[in-house]
C-alpha cells in the first residue's frame, strides 16, 4: 500500500501479533506505581495482563515533548474503553478512547516527563481491564515546560483548526484509517503562569450524525495533537469532527470522504 502524509509527527501502524492468552495480574514490568495506578484509575474489577493488548512506543524518547505510541486491542472482542496511563508522569492519564463503532486501535504523541511504563488499560463488556504496556526510556521534561506555540505565542491565530484525511487502513483491507490533527496548545498546568488547557473531548460522527467514535483527552496529550484511528468498511459520505476544550472553546470540522492512496 502506498502512503502520503498530509500532516508531520503520524506513526506508521505496525500490525499485530496473532492473538495470545492472558498472562496474568502479575505487572510484567515491575513497576513499583502499579498498585496506585490500579486503584486510582481500575478501581474493583478485575484485572489481568495481556498480550493481545499492544503498545509500541521507541525504546528512547528522542523528542520528550511528543512521544509516538500506537495501542491495539484487535485481539479483544466487545471493547467499551481504552484508557492510556503513563506510570511516572506527574499527570499519569494521557487519554480515554471508546471505540463503538470504530475498531479498537489508535496512535498519538505525548508529553513524557521521565522514563516510565507507558500501559494501556482495555475494558471489555464483562468489565475486566486488559492491560498491556511497553517501557519508554528518557532524558525527561517533556510535561514540565512550555510548547513551542505557547511559547512563540502563535497558539490563539491556530486555535480549533481541524484538518484530516482519509487512507486506506494498514490493518484490514475492508476498514478505512481516519487521521486528525487539532491545533490546540495542550498545556499541562506545570508550567508557572499557565494554567491547564488541553482538548478534553472529540467526537467522530458520520453522515447521518451517528458517533463512531469518542475521544477523551487529558493533559499530557502532545501539543496540536495528531491521532489517528480505525473505521470499520469504506466511508461513504463525509465525517464530522466535533470537540471541546476545558475552557468551553468547541470546534466543528467537516473530513471528506476521499480516501487517500
Amino acid at each position: 500500500m502506498k502512503r502520503r502524509h498530509v500532516m508531520g509527527g503520524a506513526l506508521a501502524w505496525l500490525a499485530a501479533p496473532p492473538a495470545v492468552r492472558a498472562q496474568g495480574d502479575k505487572d510484567p514490568l515491575g513497576s513499583s506505581q502499579w498498585e496506585d495506578i490500579r486503584r486510582e484509575f481500575l478501581g474493583q474489577a478485575p484485572v489481568v495482563f495481556d498480550e493481545r493488548v499492544q503498545v509500541r512506543g521507541p525504546a528512547f524518547a528522542e523528542d520528550p515533548m511528543a512521544v509516538p505510541v500506537s495501542v491495539s486491542a484487535l485481539g479483544l472482542s466487545d471493547v467499551k474503553q481504552i484508557a492510556v496511563i503513563v506510570d511516572r508522569n506527574p499527570i499519569r492519564k494521557v487519554l480515554d478512547f471508546h471505540p463503538q463503532l470504530a475498531l479498537p486501535a489508535l496512535s498519538f504523541r505525548f508529553k513524557l516527563e521521565q522514563a516510565s511504563p507507558v500501559r494501556a488499560a482495555v475494558r471489555t463488556g464483562d468489565g475486566v481491564w486488559h492491560v498491556g504496556g511497553t517501557w519508554v526510556e528518557s532524558t525527561g521534561g517533556g510535561c514540565t515546560v512550555p510548547g513551542v506555540t505557547r511559547s512563540d505565542g502563535s497558539w490563539a491565530s491556530t486555535l480549533g483548526q481541524v484538518s484530516g484525511a482519509l487512507f486506506e487502513s494498514p490493518l484490514d483491507a475492508q476498514a478505512t484509517r481516519l487521521r486528525l490533527r487539532v491545533m490546540h496548545p495542550m498545556d499541562t498546568g506545570l508550567v508557572a503562569g499557565v494554567p491547564a488547557f488541553y482538548i478534553n473531548r472529540l467526537a467522530v460522527l458520520d453522515e447521518g450524525g451517528r458517533e463512531l467514535l469518542l475521544f477523551n483527552g487529558h493533559e499530557p496529550l502532545s501539543e496540536n495533537p495528531v491521532l489517528s484511528f480505525e473505521l470499520p468498511g469504506r466511508v461513504q459520505g463525509a465525517l464530522r469532527v466535533r470537540g471541546s476544550d476545558n475552557n468551553g472553546n468547541r470546534f466543528d470540522a467537516a473530513i471528506g470522504r476521499r480516501l487517500l492512496p
